[in-house]
């Protein structure tokens, strides 16, 4: 028996009303735009059902995927023969007492930031311009204009193989990008916020200036999967590239930004192939010209 004959036979019995679609063109779920279908996507609407389809994968033997919103992905052409666990379903948002803010993983970043702001609750406005999911945005430790998840993180929930547990503190392991979800398997299910006491007038106003800034600087005006390396450590990725001479390079559909070097943009039709070459490409100069090696930021998956 295939092993997604055996998950559809253990989802079917466990959670028959929670949805799951056969070979979803991962295209359709990443900023990019880009993969090809994935044999099965999961949508668990609550903690409960994400963790039959954690179980379910374990017990057929096959890998899972768990994305948020797809903003920092390139995903095979060739498509995932495995399960994507997509959690856009589980969205909550809600403000509770003593400045926090709690948020399901699915929970779009910028949704949390503007909850936040008509509280009257400061410390998140970095995070409304970040396109991903709370979740996501807490394993990768996301960050943008001096401000960073790790500063206002206060504990997670999230589901392992024994089950659904919480973390806190220095236990959440966050660095650059980095936190102790971030080459593990276990799932961010929801996060607590603690933040601080503001005027939501200059909140908003601090969120609009951000976002100016990032709309002048940024491709956003095409499908990317933002940043496409790290930042090394000394450098700014996109100067590099850009003092290369890399500005428009393309390979097929892909292209480094004329606006902003550190992008890789579909300029429409990019393949994973085109990006992956492209990014070769840049990789290779870079380090001719300055010894640095550049490492992705954006998570590739096949």
């Amino acid at each position: 028996m295939a092993w997604f004959d055996t998950f559809d036979r253990l989802i079917q019995a466990r959670v028959p009303l929670m949805h799951v679609e056969q070979d979803a063109p991962m295209a359709e779920h990443t900023s990019f735009h880009i993969g090809g279908p994935a044999k099965r996507m999961a949508f668990p609407a609550n903690e409960e059902e994400a963790g039959a389809v954690a179980e379910a994968c374990r017990e057929a033997g096959v890998s899972c995927l768990v994305i948020g919103r797809g903003t920092n992905l390139l995903a095979a052409d060739e498509g995932l023969d495995y399960v994507v666990m997509n959690m856009t379903a589980m969205d909550a948002v809600r403000v509770e007492d003593g400045g926090r803010v709690f948020a399901q993983a699915g929970a779009q970043l910028s949704r949390v930031a503007t909850a936040a702001q008509q509280a009257g609750l400061g410390g998140l406005a970095f995070a409304h311009g970040i396109p991903g999911s709370l979740g996501g945005a807490v394993t990768m430790n996301a960050g943008a204009y001096g401000g960073e998840m790790c500063q206002v993180v206060e504990k997670v929930t999230a589901l392992g193989p024994d089950g659904v547990y919480t973390l806190s503190g220095g236990a959440l392991e966050f660095g650059y990008r980095h936190s102790v979800f971030s080459s593990g398997t276990d799932v961010v299910l929801s996060a607590l916020l603690r933040l601080t006491i503001g005027d939501p007038v200059a909140i908003r106003r601090e969120m609009e200036e951000l976002m100016a800034r990032r709309k002048a600087s940024q491709p956003l005006e095409y499908p990317s999967a933002g940043s496409t390396f790290k930042r090394p450590e000394g450098y700014f990725a996109g100067t590099m590239i850009d003092q290369c001479g890399l500005k428009g390079r393309t390979v097929g559909g892909a292209a480094v930004s004329e606006k902003h070097a550190g992008f890789i943009i579909n300029k429409g039709g990019a393949t994973c192939g085109d990006v992956l070459a492209l990014m070769e490409i840049v990789q290779e100069t870079v380090f001719e010209k300055f010894g640095v090696k550049l490492s992705p930021e954006v998570k590739i998956v096949s």
